[in-house]
């Protein structure tokens, strides 16, 4: 394949004075490029200018320059924030004679938590994510559609696409990337202008802070570089709007995902007790829909109304809860205020006209309700005259909207921030003043409104669809930090005829698509039936249609991280970086879900032969044998009461649980569970590093326990040995599946009291040739799917923040529990808490339900932070209770595919 050259063409690259800008300006310097380096020389947090690199008091973009120059490329370096775009892109014009393609790559870092996030960190990341990316594409734009010809690369992030905690700003900036570049793909595709967008992760001055040096040399900007300028070179004709995920020499396409949903009749009947009766169809994604732009609701509208009426299901009240409804004066607002005041609460109608009428339709029937005539932007006021008025706010429904539509070549500053202030920030400030009240109250339920335009980007609404898809972000990661103070947070994308609409659609469809098929998912989502997961969740609703839309992502590539990476080895494997019907697609949801096949690559290297050809390790497979025959010495675990006990409080026993931390009680145990911790440290007489390929304890995750009790009742004070054994490797190409068993014995008798297997991942360590399935080893290995039935039991438990602390004293004390700055490294905010701790914490619902059980087998589903609630699903079915365990807060399953088979039957226990 011949090398892609850009020769001629002008490439302006902003943030190019270190890091990944700076590795676009050299590469496209050295392919024969004209580049503008633009650098503020600020720090990552936006703080200062021009920094000064080296005692000749050059600045960061001067370097770059004089480094392409030096190679024998043209660059010319340019100093100016983005905000000012126009003198960027005319740096070009004025030195190149034209621009050709466009790297929208500044960026910075002001990372706080919601509660503590001031307006100035809010604006920064606003001007430089948002405003920036704009400013320079739109003076692009017009030598853009003159030459007709034009690249753009926007950035978004992990963050963007699934929220994380600690960056509402950051994340709502970079998702709103996504909507901007859609929407600019479509204006732009007939002037053959693209646009695409990438979440990359690559070392660099943001990167640097938060991830240590062996992983970030695997994050090299280099590995991001050929994937941009696959994107941007004339060769591409068809790849535009596209959402890309890339770094660690691995590269990967997102796209929505649509469920099915749920069509109920448009009547009286549309309720929200009747949606809860059809929350499986809403979230039903077994016959997805991968859109370009919204649904055809006219169609939906015709089917509803085919349909008999709806089973109304429960009543919802919200007696005693305040309601806030922003933009209430007429059309969507209004119906959720009227919708929610027959419900029972107290409603502020807000609106920047006229509230009144809304308020009084309210009270002519009985209800509770005030106007308040302010803009949204004033949040802060806003939220005051509903403490003024009530002395609480539970539920905010942050609605208030504007259009200002106009072509992108025809769009100004004024038109664009206007529509940013009124939508992005307004949700922002009137979210930020209610979140202490929600915060103090442990309760508060947040309605966020997108729109299809944000989501699949429309014409003539660079600035709508921008400022509606950052409202995503920004809600998915105040949803992560709020769910565990019982704060819910999701976003809807509506479709109703409105006083707003009415400027872009027909009479007819404005009387057809009413507002009041919209209110009854806001008022559901709203209340305390909400339906797991109960946060950070986007739906598409109208005409009495209600679905839940999602990101998938492809299965992508993955190139050896010792080879260079070029854009030609790119081109080579690009039907499969874009195929998502390979098999291998997933659908990711949060930012360790981002992570996840880049850190995965990370083991990838040209030197394993047997992994990229599928050959035979027989040097890997003889250590395997070895280490299966091998005999362990045997370790001592000594223990008595107080270990019981400590055990027992740290799965959470409560000091009236007296026969758990009580020595002298008659009925004086131990939980069953103890049974893995005295292997748990029990040296093998195997190394991981003889039996795989690679080996890195950083790839690891546990994925399965099995649990077997050998002897009943369980000492409460004894000398035990632990006999571990290799018990089979297994290999799944990119990774290794290690199973290693272990028998605990009393030392006294020679009595086996417990045995153990547990199920290891290893990211990275396949390949080697051996066999592809394990074997099957009875209830070890058995998967227990739960039976179509609601639960026969469930038993909820809040676990504490300290519980990882306090459980960690009985053996496992790996830093990620408990040092914030470990965790970080591995991909968490705040430490986690241990597997087996909630895999006790469950044995302890199956033991207090059924009585005592003689194993348990359980696989490891998810992660569970301190201070979370875990929720115990159980179904009895003959000897044996199949259970799966989730988390409260986020609804994600944290054990699944789990059972335990009772002892004689079981027992109920009190």
């Amino acid at each position: 394949m011949s090398e892609l050259r850009y020769d001629n063409q002008t490439v302006v690259v902003t943030g190019a004075g270190g890091g990944l800008g700076k590795a676009y300006a050299i590469f496209f310097g050295s392919r024969g490029a004209n580049v503008v380096v633009n650098d503020l020389g600020g720090s990552f947090k936006g703080e200062g200018k021009s920094t000064k690199v080296n005692s000749d008091a050059r600045l960061a973009a001067d370097v770059v320059v004089d480094e392409i120059r030096a190679a024998g490329g043209k660059a010319v370096a340019n100093y100016d924030s983005v905000e000012f775009g126009e003198r960027i892109i005319e740096t070009a014009i004025r030195e190149f004679g034209r621009i050709d393609i466009l790297i929208n790559n500044a960026g910075i870092l002001r990372d706080i938590s919601f509660r503590n996030m001031r307006d100035e960190d809010w604006d920064l990341i606003i001007k430089v994510h948002v405003t920036g990316p704009y400013k320079c594409a739109h003076a692009a734009w017009p030598h853009f559609r003159k030459q007709k010809y034009g690249r753009i690369i926007n950035t978004a992030s992990a963050a963007g696409l699934f929220g994380s905690f600690g960056q509402a700003n950051y994340a709502a900036a970079k998702l709103a990337q996504v909507g901007f570049t859609e929407t600019l793909a479509k204006e732009g595709y007939k002037y053959n202008i693209f646009a695409n967008v990438i979440a990359p992760i690559a070392a660099s001055r943001m990167t640097e802070t938060i991830m240590p040096p062996d992983v970030l040399e695997n994050l090299r900007p280099e590995w991001v570089v050929p994937l941009v300028a696959v994107l941007v070179h004339p060769t591409n004709k068809s790849e535009t709007g596209s959402i890309f995920e890339v770094g660690g020499g691995h590269m990967a396409k997102l796209r929505w995902e649509r469920a099915k949903g749920a069509v109920l009749k448009t009547d009286w009947t549309l309720t929200p007790g009747a949606i809860l009766k059809k929350w499986n169809d809403v979230n039903d994604f077994s016959k997805p829909s991968y859109p370009q732009g919204p649904a055809n609701f006219m169609e939906l509208l015709e089917e509803a109304q085919k349909l008999r009426g709806n089973d109304t299901g429960e009543p919802i009240d919200f007696k005693g809860k305040v309601v806030l409804v922003t933009g209430a004066g007429a059309g969507l607002g209004r119906a959720y205020a009227l919708l929610f005041a027959k419900l029972g609460a107290s409603v502020v109608v807000n609106d920047l006209v006229n509230p009144d009428a809304v308020v009084q339709e309210i009270q002519k029937t009985g209800g509770k309700a005030i106007g308040n005539k302010a803009s949204a932007e004033d949040g802060d006021a806003v939220v005051k005259s509903v403490i003024d008025a009530f002395g609480r706010i539970d539920i905010v429904i942050n609605n208030a909207g504007i259009l200002r539509d106009k072509a992108f070549t025809n769009m100004n500053d004024k038109l664009w921030h206007d529509v940013m202030n009124v939508h992005l920030r307004g949700t922002y400030k009137v979210t930020k003043a209610a979140w202490p009240y929600f915060l103090k109250q442990k309760y508060g339920r947040v309605i966020n409104t997108t729109s299809t335009s944000g989501i699949y980007g429309n014409f003539g609404q660079a600035n709508y669809a921008a400022a509606k898809l950052g409202i995503l972000g920004f809600s998915r990661s105040v949803a992560r930090e709020g769910a565990k103070y019982n704060i819910y947070v999701n976003t809807i994308a509506p479709n109703a005829g409105t006083n707003m609409t009415r400027t872009i659609m027909p009479e007819e469809m404005v009387q057809a698509f009413k507002p009041d098929y919209v209110a009854p998912l806001v008022v559901l989502l709203c209340s305390d039936k909400v339906p797991k997961p109960p946060t950070g969740n986007l739906y598409e609703v109208g005409s009495g249609w209600f679905a839940r839309t999602r990101w998938q992502r492809s299965g992508g590539h993955g190139f050896p991280v010792d080879i260079k990476l070029t854009p030609e080895a790119v081109l080579k494997v690009w039907r499969t970086i874009v195929d998502f019907n390979d098999g291998r697609a997933d659908h990711p949801e949060d930012p360790q879900d981002g992570l996840r096949s880049i850190m995965n690559n990370m083991q990838n290297k040209s030197g394993d032969k047997s992994s990229a050809r599928g050959k035979v390790n027989q040097m890997i497979l003889d250590n395997i044998e070895k280490a299966k025959k091998a005999k362990a010495k045997g370790t001592e675990f000594v223990y008595d009461d107080k270990d019981a006990m400590l055990y027992n409080l740290g799965l959470g026993a409560k000091r009236t649980d007296l026969r758990w931390v009580f020595e002298s009680s008659d009925n004086f145990e131990v939980l069953p569970t103890f049974g893995v911790i005295p292997p748990f440290n029990a040296q093998a007489p195997f190394s991981f590093n003889e039996i795989l390929p690679k080996f890195s304890p950083m790839l690891l995750l546990h994925g399965e326990q099995y649990l077997e009790i050998r002897k009943f009742p369980i000492p409460t004070s004894v000398k035990l040995i632990a006999y571990p054994h290799l018990v089979e490797v297994v290999d799944k190409g990119n990774a290794a599946v290690v199973v290693t068993g272990s028998t605990t014995k009393d030392a006294n008798t020679g009595e086996d009291v417990f045995y153990n297997e547990m199920t290891v991942f290893i990211r990275g360590s396949g390949g080697f040739g051996g066999p592809s399935k394990g074997t099957s080893r009875g209830a070890a290995t058995a998967v227990h799917k739960p039976p179509q039935r609601n639960p026969d039991k469930v038993v909820e438990e809040k676990t504490t923040e300290e519980q990882a602390a306090l459980y960690r004293l009985s053996g496992d004390r790996n830093p990620l529990h408990i040092d914030p700055e470990f965790s970080k490294v591995g991909g968490f905010k705040v430490p986690i808490l241990h597997g087996l701790c909630f895999f006790g914490i469950s044995g302890k619902h199956i033991l207090s339900t059924y009585g005592p059980f003689k194993n348990i087998k359980v696989r490891f589903a998810g992660t569970v932070i301190p201070g979370q609630t875990l929720r115990t699903e159980m179904w009895k079915e003959g000897n044996r209770v199949v259970f799966q365990t989730r988390v409260v807060e986020t609804g994600k399953l944290c054990i699944a595919a789990a059972a335990a088979e009772l002892l004689e039957g079981g027992k109920q226990r009190l």
